[in-house]
C-alpha cells in the first residue's frame, strides 16, 4: 500500500504556516523528526523549493515508504534512521550547523495503528509488539510478563493516567503466572473485566490508557522527548522555527516546559534592566495549544487529540 494512501498529515496547514517565514529563504534547512509516512516532509518540499528536508524516523517501514514517496524530490531530501533524540548527532553527521526548522507529529503513525501485526490499536487482535522500531528493544508483550507488579502500577499511572492501574495490574499477575501474554485481545478482555462497571461507561475504551502506558514505556517516548525537545531548540538558527503537534497531555506538558523556560528571561530578580546573556532566546507563537478545527476532526478522527505549539528562535545562547 502506497504511503498516500495510508496516511493524512495533522493539521497540515498551520504546520505550514507556522514554518513558512524561516524556509522562504534560499539554503534553508527543515527536520522532520518524525517522518512517518512523509505526508508533512511531501507538503514541504512543495511548498518550499528552495529548502532542503532531513527526515528522522526509528521505523525501518516507515522510512521505506516515506522514502518511495519523496523520492521525486530527489537529493533534497535526506532521510535516516534515527530516534529523534540523536538530532544533535545526525546534523553533526551531515555537516548542518543549524537548522532553520523543525517540526514534531508526535505519538504513532497511521501506519503503525492499521497494521495490526505491529500490535499498536487495541480495536483489533494483534501481537503485543508495539515497538516503532520492531528491530530493537523489548515489546509489550515482555513488559506485561516480566516487570514487578509495582513498576507495572507505576507505568499505568505516570503513562497512562490510569485512576485503576492497581485493579488491572492485580489481574495481570494473575493471569500472567497461568499463561504469558501474548495478544492484545486478551489484555484487552481482562482490562475490560478489572474495571469497576461506571468506569466502562465513559472516555472510550477502557484498554486506551493502558495501551498508551505500554507504548510510552516500550519506545522511551517521554525520556527521548524530554532529550529531544531542547535539543531541537538547540539546532535552530536565530529566526528558526519549531512547530509541534502532540497528542497526550504528557506530551504536550514536556513541549509546553521546555518553550516556556526559552522564552523567559534568567536574570536575578531585581535587576533594572535585563542583561543581554539573561535574555530570553525564545518567542512563543502560540497562545497555549491551538486544536485542529471542527472540519478537520471530521475528515480525519485521528486528529481529534492534537496539541499544536511554535516558537521562534530569537537569539544565540550567550554564556553569563
Amino acid at each position: 500500500m502506497s504511503s498516500n494512501a495510508l496516511h493524512v498529515p495533522v493539521m497540515l496547514q498551520r504546520c505550514l504556516d507556522m514554518l513558512a517565514p524561516a524556509l522562504a529563504r534560499p539554503g534553508a534547512v527543515v527536520v522532520d523528526c518524525t517522518l512517518g509516512l512523509g505526508g508533512h516532509s511531501e507538503a514541504l518540499l512543495r511548498d518550499f523549493p528552495q529548502a532542503r528536508l532531513i527526515g528522522l524516523d526509528r521505523d525501518p517501514a516507515a522510512l521505506r515508504l516515506a522514502g518511495e514517496r519523496l523520492a521525486p524530490y530527489g537529493d533534497r531530501a535526506t532521510l535516516v534512521h534515527a530516534v529523534y533524540d540523536e538530532l544533535p548527532e545526525v546534523l553533526d553527521r551531515l555537516g548542518v550547523p543549524r537548522v532553520q526548522g523543525v517540526l514534531f507529529d508526535l505519538g504513532v503513525s497511521s501506519m503503525q495503528l492499521d497494521e495490526a501485526e505491529r500490535g499498536f490499536a487495541y480495536a483489533q487482535d494483534a501481537p503485543l509488539d508495539m515497538r516503532m522500531d520492531q528491530t530493537t528493544g523489548v515489546s509489550a508483550a515482555e513488559v506485561l510478563n516480566t516487570y514487578p507488579p509495582g513498576e507495572l502500577v507505576r507505568i499505568l499511572r505516570a503513562y497512562g493516567e490510569e485512576k485503576f492501574a492497581k485493579k488491572i495490574v492485580d489481574a495481570v499477575v494473575r493471569e500472567r503466572a497461568k499463561q504469558p501474554f501474548t495478544n492484545s485481545a486478551r489484555l484487552v478482555e481482562l482490562i475490560r473485566e478489572a474495571l469497576p462497571q461506571a468506569a466502562k461507561r465513559t472516555g472510550g475504551n477502557p484498554a486506551k490508557r493502558t495501551f498508551q502506558a505500554l507504548r510510552i514505556e516500550v519506545n522511551g517516548e517521554l525520556a527521548v522527548l524530554e532529550r529531544a525537545i531542547p535539543a531541537a531548540v538547540g539546532a535552530l538558527a536565530v529566526g528558526g522555527r519549531i512547530a509541534v503537534l502532540s497528542y497526550h497531555s504528557l506530551e504536550d506538558r514536556l513541549v509546553k516546559q521546555v518553550f516556556a523556560a526559552g522564552a523567559r528571561h534568567t536574570a536575578p530578580p531585581g535587576l533594572p534592566v535585563i542583561p543581554e546573556p539573561y535574555q530570553p532566546r525564545l518567542k512563543l507563537l502560540t497562545r497555549g495549544a491551538e486544536l485542529p478545527t471542527e472540519e478537520e476532526i471530521a475528515e480525519n478522527r485521528r486528529a481529534a487529540p492534537a496539541r499544536f505549539r511554535g516558537a521562534e528562535r530569537i537569539r544565540e545562547e550567550v554564556a553569563p
